[in-house]
C-alpha cells in the first residue's frame, strides 16, 4: 500500500473540489519532481506521482483544532 497524504484546505464554495485536489496534485508533483528529482526514476513507468483517485469530506462548522486532532490520531489507511 502507497503513502497517503491529509489535507485540510479552506477554499471558496465557488471552487470545485475536483480543480482544487487536480491542482494541489499537479503543482505538488512538479515541485517534488524539481526538488527529488530521483523521483523521476523512480515513476517513470506509471509517468505520475500521485494516484488518480482522491477522498474529500465535508466537517462543516466543526472548529480547525478539533479537526487537526481529529487528523492528527487517524494511524493510517484501512
Amino acid at each position: 500500500m502507497g503513502t497517503f497524504v491529509r489535507v485540510v484546505a479552506v477554499f471558496p464554495p465557488k471552487v470545485a473540489v475536483s480543480r482544487l485536489v487536480n491542482s494541489l496534485k499537479g503543482v505538488s508533483s512538479r515541485r517534488l519532481r524539481q526538488e527529488f528529482p530521483d523521483l523521476v526514476r523512480h515513476y517513470w513507468r506509471a509517468q505520475r506521482l500521485w494516484s488518480g483517485s482522491y477522498f474529500a469530506g465535508s466537517v462543516g462548522g466543526a472548529p480547525l483544532s478539533i479537526v487537526k486532532q481529529y487528523i492528527e490520531q487517524q494511524s493510517g489507511p484501512l
